[in-house]
C-alpha cells in the first residue's frame, strides 16, 4: 500500500487549519515540501511538544512525504527562538543523515500562515486566492506530520494534541481521544478560577469563540488545537458580541482612515489587492453590502485570511474590519461566487520587513498578555469512558457511518467512511465500546 493510501485510510486532515483531507493535498508533485513549525497563535505549545519528544518520527515521515511529492527540497519552518525543538529536530537529522532542512524565522504574527511561509521559506508569492501549489509548493502543519508517521505504521487518526491554557489552575499539553469532551479537557488542566468563562477553541486571534454553554457542548477534533479559558469581559468576547448593525454603524461614525489595518495586512504586504481601509471607507458610505458586491475593492475583500491582525492589533478606533470582511464574503458565498485567482507575480511590499507584527505585543493587545509567557512543562495523556465523534470535522461531504447503535467496535475500527469518488475523509474509534448513537454524530462508550 502506498502513502497516499495509508493516509487516506487513517483518516488524517490538516490539524492546523479546516481540516483538508491530507490524502488528496499530497497527491501531487511539486519543488518544495514545507513543514508549518512555527505555531503562530500566542499560547498554543503542542506542535512545540511533538518537536521535542517526537523529532525522529516528524523527520522520518518528512522524508517519506518528500518522496511522495518528489520535492526536491524539505523543509521545516520554525521560530528562531524555539531553541529546545531545534536541537531536538537537528539532532534527529543528524541521526539519520538526512536532507531535511530547518529555516528559523523571527517570532512574528502570522508565521505560520501558509502564504506567509511560502515567502519565508522561497520567496515566491501565491496569488491571491491561489494555494501554494501554484508556486511548486506544498505546506503541511507539522502535527499533520506526526500523523502520517503513525499512519505509515497503520495507526488510524484517532489522539489528537492540543494545548489548555488561559485561566486554569494547570496550563498544560493534552493527548486525548478524538470525541473527548471539552469539560473533561478542562479538569485534566486543573480546572478553571473562574465562576463564569468564555473559550476560545484555538489561538486567540483566529480561533473559534465559545461561550461557556457552547463550550460545554463542545468536544475535541481532528482540527481542534487548544482552549483558551478566559474572562467573560476579554476582547474577544467583547468583539464577538457585538451586534452586526452596532459594528457597522461605529465603521461609519469612527473610522479615521488611519490606514494602520491595511499598512500592517499581512496578505496586503505580500502584494495582494486587499485594503480594509477601503472597504471600511465603501460601508461607511451606508449602502447594503449586498448592493456592492460590483465593487472592486469590495470585491477583494474575499482575500482576507482572517488573520485578526487589523482588528485585534492595529486598528486604534477598536473597529472590525476582519468581521466585516467575513459579513462581505458570507454575501459573495451565498451567490455562489467565488473569489478570482490573482493572475502574473506578486511582489511583497518594500516595507514587508518593518511591518511585521511581533508576537508578545500582538498577544498583549489581543488581551492574553499575561498568558504569553507561561511555560508549559505539564503533559497528560487521557482516556475517558465515552467520545462523541461527529461526521464532518474536515472540509469535504461528511463521512458514512460503517456501524448501528448495539455494535461492539475495537480501538481503531473504521466507524465511517469517506463516500466513494467525494472528498472527505474516514473516522475510527477512538476508544474501545459499545455503540449508543449514530447520527450526523458516533456515539461510544466503554
Amino acid at each position: 500500500m502506498n502513502l497516499i493510501d495509508k493516509i487516506f485510510n487513517a483518516g488524517i486532515v490538516g490539524c492546523g487549519g479546516a481540516g483538508f483531507p491530507t490524502h488528496v493535498k499530497l497527491n501531487a508533485k511539486v519543488e518544495h515540501f514545507i513543514i508549518n513549525a512555527a505555531e503562530c497563535e500566542p499560547l498554543l505549545r503542542t506542535d512545540r511538544y511533538l518537536m521535542k519528544t517526537e523529532a525522529n518520527k516528524i523527520i522520518e515521515a518528512a522524508e517519506a512525504v518528500q518522496k511522495q511529492l518528489s520535492a526536491a527540497d524539505c523543509t521545516i519552518a520554525l521560530k528562531a527562538g524555539y531553541h529546545e525543538e531545534i536541537a531536538a529536530l537537528e539532532k534527529a537529522i543528524s541521526a539519520r543523515g538526512s536532507s531535511v532542512r530547518l529555516h528559523k524565522m523571527d517570532s512574528f504574527y502570522p508565521a505560520g500562515d501558509e502564504q506567509v511561509i511560502v515567502c519565508e521559506v522561497t520567496g515566491r508569492v501565491v496569488p491571491p486566492a491561489g494555494i501554494p501549489l501554484d508556486v511548486g509548493c506544498v505546506v503541511s502543519n507539522l502535527a499533520t506530520v506526526y500523523c502520517i508517521y503513525n499512519a505509515m505504521n497503520d495507526r488510524p487518526f484517532i489522539k489528537k494534541y492540543l494545548t489548555v491554557t488561559g485561566e486554569v489552575n494547570n496550563p498544560t499539553v493534552l493527548c486525548v481521544p478524538i470525541g473527548t469532551s471539552f469539560a473533561e479537557c478542562l479538569e485534566l488542566a486543573g480546572g478553571t478560577p473562574l465562576s463564569d468563562y468564555f473559550v476560545v477553541s484555538g489561538g486567540p486571534m483566529m480561533g473559534k469563540p465559545l461561550t461557556r454553554e457552547q463550550a460545554l457542548d463542545s468536544v475535541v477534533t481532528k482540527t481542534t488545537s487548544g482552549f483558551l479559558i478566559l474572562p467573560p469581559d476579554c476582547v474577544q468576547n467583547i468583539k464577538n458580541s457585538t451586534a452586526i448593525e452596532h459594528m457597522l454603524n461605529r465603521a461609519k461614525s469612527a473610522c479615521i482612515q488611519c490606514k494602520f489595518c491595511t499598512d500592517l495586512c499581512p496578505r496586503h504586504m505580500l502584494g495582494h489587492p486587499l485594503e480594509p481601509n477601503k472597504i471600511m471607507r465603501k460601508v461607511a458610505g451606508g449602502t447594503p453590502i449586498a448592493d456592492m458586491l460590483d465593487d472592486p475593492v469590495i470585491r477583494n475583500a474575499q482575500y482576507c485570511c482572517e488573520c485578526g491582525a487589523c482588528e485585534l492589533y492595529a486598528c486604534p478606533m477598536q473597529l472590525q474590519p476582519r468581521r466585516i470582511n467575513v459579513l462581505i464574503k458570507q454575501e459573495y458565498a451565498k451567490q455562489g461566487i467565488r473569489p478570482q485567482k490573482g493572475e502574473g507575480e506578486y511582489t511583497p511590499n518594500l516595507n514587508r520587513e518593518y511591518r511585521k507584527l511581533p508576537t508578545p505585543k500582538v498577544a498583549s493587545r489581543a488581551g492574553v498578555g499575561k498568558y504569553y509567557h507561561i511555560n508549559i512543562n505539564s503533559f497528560k495523556e487521557y482516556t475517558p469512558g465515552k467520545v462523541t465523534i461527529p461526521l464532518r470535522q474536515h472540509i469535504g461531504v461528511p463521512a458514512e457511518p460503517k456501524v448501528n447503535v448495539g455494535d461492539t467496535v475495537e480501538l481503531g475500527q473504521l466507524i465511517a467512511a469517506c463516500p466513494e469518488g467525494k472528498l472527505g475523509t474516514n473516522y475510527h474509534a477512538s476508544i474501545a465500546g459499545k455503540v449508543t448513537a449514530v447520527g450526523d454524530k458516533i456515539t461510544i462508550e466503554s
